[in-house]
């Protein structure tokens, strides 16, 4: 009776936890063609929540918000998200052509990254004709700080003018021929790096040509454009690129990307990761005059490749500070190692990403992440070579907790997933985990549903 009634008041205290009164609410309709300015400007950190009805009509079927399955042909369009259906209700935060739009569908609830206006549209390509809207709802169930989520005494580790004179003005190929300039910095941990790229709408790009035929026959096998072509590998310190980013649109892909390249630097500031990147345009073809081939032609105002580098992570609101150093001996005129000509004002971009916030003590995260170290460091059940805990987790902190026995009143039941019974004689399901838990004394069983 007494866990009935714990349960009841948990529904109830969910239910008005979910029933606040929205700051702000606003409905209107979208048109199926264009973008739709909502009038509704957001606060970095606003809790968002969109919701939208109704149906458009593309050729001979209809859709509503969750847009329509996507062809082969939907392959040769350049959709805003790439990966959602045709006519899905997207949104975007701003109007920059750097700002990168994403699915809404039915309904979707979102913290704002940034401050800035927030538009909606049908997702379509340039080729497409829709008609008919959808009748939309934006709530702002919680504002954000008014002065932005950056505070106004943030320390920030500095990046001096001699660091940035360790750092070879010019990138090279594999003979040795000096090409593109190093142009922008980035101050932060890899993941958090590649995290904020990501969500600047920047993919990875495949290494090598036997990589893009996968990638590129599952992308068209899920009816997805593909948009990692490899680029080629050029040096910095001594070795080639750590990772290759580009931003393109499908089919243009072959001719038009925004794209880097970015090396860890072999020294650190204040303790902290430096990346160097080295950004050009590509914008159409041209001669290789050190082969004959044919090759990428890039935009010769290389500037405005590194402006757009740091507009696409501005847009993201995970940078804390954007400024510029200018190196002792600044590359204004070049060519790059296929021989075309670039010119630019010889300006580093520095890009410091914002830290994470030091969580509390005792905020379920913290109690996570001390549990779940404590356990990887003084039991390490699973054996192996695991990495350390600040290398899978996001946060960590140097408190451990001490480990009581595992109490064994509880049964486990485990119910593998999808294709689990066709390997189940040769690879068991979750096998090692199972063995481990048993060595602790607890009753492990599997259900293996029909597949």
């Amino acid at each position: 009776m007494r866990i009935g009634k714990q349960i009841l008041l948990l529904c109830l205290l969910g239910m008005a936890a979910t029933a606040q009164t929205p700051a702000l609410s606003k409905d209107l309709q979208v048109g199926a063609n264009d973008w739709v300015d909502t009038g509704v400007d957001l606060r970095a950190g606003d809790s968002v929540r969109v919701s939208s009805t109704g149906s458009i009509v593309i050729g001979q079927k209809t859709t509503g918000p969750g847009g329509a399955n996507r062809g082969f042909t939907d392959l040769i369009k350049a959709y805003p998200v790439n990966n959602a259906g045709a006519g899905a209700l997207i949104a975007r935060i701003g109007s920059s052509q750097a700002a990168t739009p994403f699915l809404i569908g039915a309904s979707k609830q979102f913290d704002a990254p940034r401050a800035g206006r927030l538009f909606l549209a049908a997702n379509r390509s340039n080729l497409d004709k829709f008609s008919g809207a959808y009748d939309a709802k934006i709530e702002i169930l919680a504002r954000g700080p008014e002065g932005g989520v950056v505070p106004a005494n943030l320390k920030l580790p500095e990046v001096t003018l001699e660091m940035v004179d360790r750092i070879p003005r010019r990138v090279n190929d594999a003979e040795g021929t000096v090409g593109d300039n190093t142009n922008f910095l980035i101050v932060g941990p890899e993941k958090k790096i590649v995290q904020a790229l990501t969500s600047a709408g920047w993919v990875s790009v495949d290494r090598e040509s036997k990589d893009a035929v996968m990638t590129g026959l599952m992308a068209v096998l899920s009816k997805q454009a593909y948009l990692k072509l490899p680029m080629s590998q050029l040096m910095l310190f001594g070795r080639v690129q750590d990772y290759g980013f580009a931003h393109a649109e499908p089919i243009q892909v072959i001719a038009r990307r925004h794209h880097f390249r970015l090396w860890k630097a072999p020294f650190q500031v204040e303790g902290q990761e430096l990346w160097v990147g080295a950004g050009t345009h590509d914008i159409g073809f041209d001669k290789d005059q050190r082969n004959g081939k044919v090759t990428h032609k890039i935009d010769p105002d290389v500037d405005l490749e590194r402006e757009f580098i740091g507009d696409s992570l501005t847009e993201t609101g995970m940078l804390a500070r954007r400024s510029y150093l200018t190196p002792s001996a600044p590359n204004k005129e070049a060519k790059t190692a296929h021989g075309e000509a670039y010119h630019s004002d010889g300006r580093l971009l520095v890009l410091h990403l914002l830290p994470e916030p030091v969580a509390s003590s005792t905020s379920p995260e913290a109690i996570f992440a001390n549990l779940f170290c404590s356990v990887r460091e003084k039991k390490n059940p699973d054996t192996g070579d695991w990495p350390a805990c600040d290398q899978l987790l996001d946060r960590v902190s140097a408190t451990r907790v001490d480990l009581a026995a595992i109490s064994n009143k509880y049964r486990i039941l485990i119910v593998p997933g999808f294709f689990s019974a066709c390997a189940s004689s040769t690879a068991p399901a979750f096998g090692a985990g199972q063995e481990s838990l048993r060595k602790q004394g607890l009753t492990v069983e599997t259900w293996v549903p029909p597949n």
